[in-house]
């Protein structure tokens, strides 16, 4: 269900907060009805135990720093008390994440990883190996893992949501044009040009060209070769030099009821020698101390002589992304995967292609989003490819035979 969000007058900002806040409220007091509930936890040295009282649905783990940390979710599970903690482990807390998944948080006494396990054959036990490793090894990646398919729970019928009624995005932004197939049952996509008007963006020292200037071509480009290939529909944030305020970027994703939103944009680095290609989603804490600097820069371009226009955000991450972006942020890094697996046929990309950042255009609760850095501005040999025909021809190739694999491979999974 779609959350409509917009800056609005501070009492009436307040009033939908406190209402958000009571739904939020009384959804975390409903638990799913069948789940099986978290008996034991014992972390012992390098192996963490698990166990349940009836079977559950499945289970994913992630690592933190700063604290260090090492987290469990489990899916259709219920949420019990302590546990046992010893080595590496200082202790253990756990509780309910969202009406059907409990979380166990281990705190640690260095940075450490999961690095493989599994459920017992009864699906009522998880054993997980721990592995301390340094900082610079940490990912932010999850690794699931799944009971026996006899052995699994069923996930609730019944989904959570919360609708909240927190108005629309600006209405003078006017809704862009939607290309392709006149079919509303296709998916739609929209591209995003990053910056335009008065914010250049990077300015290439070699031959002075402004990343607004390429990315409106390279999203061009992409509609072009979406158009063409006549499977989904597709519309530009912009098709001019115009700028667009951050939060009006993906509000036009979800005005248009979007069913995939990618913020174009062309990175610069201090190092010429920087290149490739990288694609971003969310995450509240950026993936590495590049990606959060990059996010912060970014996240400055709502900064317009020294008023903020961007102060919603915060309120946004703070009440709802708990409880409806979670299956969004999956789909985008799912998405991100196939993006670099088809576009890296045609481009360059970056050892590590696939980062996560708090940009604000990836905040779109309900929205698939990714955010595709195609490269260096600053780098003589990408900024002579973004800036050819040929090359943004390679790029909206690779983009789109991912757009519509991705969109074939939900379609068959209904």
């Amino acid at each position: 269900m779609k959350i409509d969000w917009t800056k609005k007058a501070r009492a009436g900002h307040k009033r939908a907060m406190a209402y958000a806040t009571i739904m939020v409220s009384a959804l975390l007091m409903t638990q799913p009805a069948e789940a099986g509930s978290i008996s034991r936890i014992e972390a012992s040295g390098s192996q963490i135990t698990v166990a349940f009282d009836d079977v559950v649905e499945g289970a994913s783990t992630f690592s933190l720093i700063g604290p260090d940390r090492i987290a469990i979710d489990v899916r259709g599970g219920k949420a019990g008390q302590g546990g046992y903690a010893s080595g590496i482990v200082k202790s253990v807390r756990q509780g309910q994440y969202d009406p059907n998944t409990a979380r166990i948080v281990f705190d640690l006494d260095r940075p450490a990883v999961i690095t493989n396990g599994g459920f017992s054959q009864d699906g009522k036990s998880l054993k997980l190996s721990l592995q301390a490793v340094g900082e610079k090894q940490i990912a932010l990646g999850r690794k699931s893992f799944l009971p026996p398919l006899e052995f699994r729970a069923e996930p609730p019928k019944t989904k959570y949501s919360v609708k909240v009624p927190l108005g629309k995005p600006r209405d003078s932004v006017s809704l862009p044009t939607i290309h392709g197939p006149n079919d509303p049952t296709r998916p739609l996509v929209v591209i995003d040009a990053g910056h335009g008007g008065h914010d250049p963006g990077a300015i290439s020292p070699h031959g002075a060209a402004r990343e607004k200037n390429v990315t409106l071509a390279i999203a061009r480009a992409i509609r072009d070769r979406l158009v063409e290939g006549g499977r989904v529909r597709v519309a530009l944030t912009r098709d001019s030099d115009e700028y667009l305020v951050l939060e009006e970027r993906y509000g036009i994703a979800r005005r248009l009821d979007a069913d995939l939103f990618m913020s174009i944009h062309a990175d610069a680095a201090g190092n010429e020698t920087a290149s490739g290609a990288t694609v971003y989603t969310l995450s509240e804490v950026a993936s590495d101390r590049e990606a959060a600097k990059l996010a912060a820069r970014e996240n400055k371009a709502n900064i317009i002589n020294g008023i903020n226009l961007g102060g919603a955000t915060r309120d946004v991450s703070s009440i709802l992304i708990d409880l409806t972006q979670r299956e969004t942020m999956n789909v985008s890094a799912d998405f991100a995967k196939l993006l670099h697996r088809e576009s890296s046929r045609q481009m360059n990309f970056r050892k590590i292609p696939h980062r996560y950042a708090s940009f604000v255009v990836l905040k779109a609760p309900d929205t698939p989003s990714v955010l595709f850095e195609t490269g260096y501005l600053t780098n003589k040999d990408d900024v002579a490819f973004l800036n050819s025909r040929a090359g943004r021809a390679k790029v909206a190739t690779g983009v789109a035979s991912a757009i519509e694999s991705h969109f074939a491979r939900k379609l068959a999974m209904r």
